[in-house]
């Protein structure tokens, strides 16, 4: 059985792969390790094989993690965001990728500002419409974009979704085409930069970049099998 090491090097040489595929240079792709409910020991695998930068999605998993691991390590907020527990994630996250109301990115950047902090946010996006997931319908994003971007405290740095669950791992493609079309279409409409989009995981990271993923979130397939519990949680 192949370790982690040896998964990351798999899944690096596939995103440059990926890359090729559509044209795309191989520094504009970052891979978000996700580590939730893999021990520390896995953890340090993964940074001894040179992978800096980490996806939690439970605070009081990721908090002992964050505390005895390098602090030179980045860590990514992948999962729902409970507004009682903002101010402990932003203490050991520099960045939040589920952010689906405006409610609540107006919670964040004030408690960012309390905490003179400056996080960097996704705005989640649900393009299916599914119920069992958060996120901004396109014309709710619309909606509510310009008071979102007027935020203090906090940097808005682009969009992110994830597709319906499918056995079949192309039927994700026109979900991520989707989420760069929107991107593309809002950045015209309100002259602002969201260069990034988080999308693609474990199954369909390929297809993701193919349709310009810049961040895709790989867990499984570098740390192995985990009993999975479907609550919203991205990786």
């Amino acid at each position: 059985m192949a370790g982690v090491a040896e998964n990351l090097i798999e899944i690096r040489d596939e995103i440059a792969a990926a890359c090729v595929k559509a044209g795309r240079a191989r520094e504009d792709v970052h891979l978000i390790a996700v580590s939730k409910t893999f021990p520390v020991e896995s953890i340090h695998e993964a940074v001894k094989a040179g992978q800096t930068v980490f996806g939690e999605s439970k605070l009081q998993e990721a908090e002992p993690k964050v505390r005895a691991l390098p602090a030179s390590l980045e860590w990514h907020f992948i999962g729902r965001v409970q507004r009682n527990k903002v101010r402990k994630i932003l203490q050991i996250s520099s960045v939040i990728h589920a952010i689906d109301s405006l409610k609540l990115a107006d919670h964040v950047s004030k408690v960012a500002l309390e905490s003179a902090r400056r996080p960097r946010l996704y705005l989640q996006v649900n393009l299916a419409g599914e119920l069992s997931k958060g996120g901004f319908s396109p014309d709710e994003l619309r909606h509510d974009l310009k008071d979102i971007l007027s935020l203090p405290g906090v940097e808005i740095i682009g969009l992110m979704t994830i597709p319906p669950a499918d056995d079949d791992c192309e039927n994700s493609r026109k979900w991520f085409s989707g989420l760069r079309l929107l991107r593309d279409e809002l950045e015209k409409e309100f002259h602002v930069s969201l260069p990034f989009l988080s999308m693609g995981m474990s199954g369909d990271f390929q297809i993701a970049i193919e349709e310009g993923a810049t961040h895709v979130r790989v867990g499984s397939a570098i740390f192995g099998k985990r009993v999975y519990r479907v609550d919203g949680e991205l990786g």
